[in-house]
């Protein structure tokens, strides 16, 4: 399966409904140290009771704050998305 990398602004909407989202960016307290956060996230509409539908979002946390550099962690969240059948990341380098 071919995972697309997309830029993205934190602000922006994501349309798809199952991605993962990497963030780095520079150590508050060291700023030469690169962190990263990869997530998943799985945007799902529900039914309540009254048939309205409600949205849904899971974020499940893959790495938080971990020093690397912005390659190698969109490295490991594009091998993460392919082994999970993910159809993209999206990369928001700070």
């Amino acid at each position: 399966m071919e995972v697309r990398v997309i830029e993205a602004l934190p602000s922006e909407n994501f349309p798809e409904a199952d991605y993962v989202r990497v963030h780095t960016y520079s150590d508050p307290g060291d700023d030469t140290v690169t962190l990263a956060t990869i997530e998943r996230i799985v945007d799902k509409t529900k039914r309540t009771d009254d048939q309205s539908p409600t949205l849904a979002k899971r974020i499940k946390t893959l790495i938080m704050r971990q020093p690397m550099s912005a390659d190698v962690a969109l490295d490991l969240a594009t091998s993460y998305a392919e082994r999970k059948g993910i159809p993209v990341v999206y990369a928001d380098r700070a």
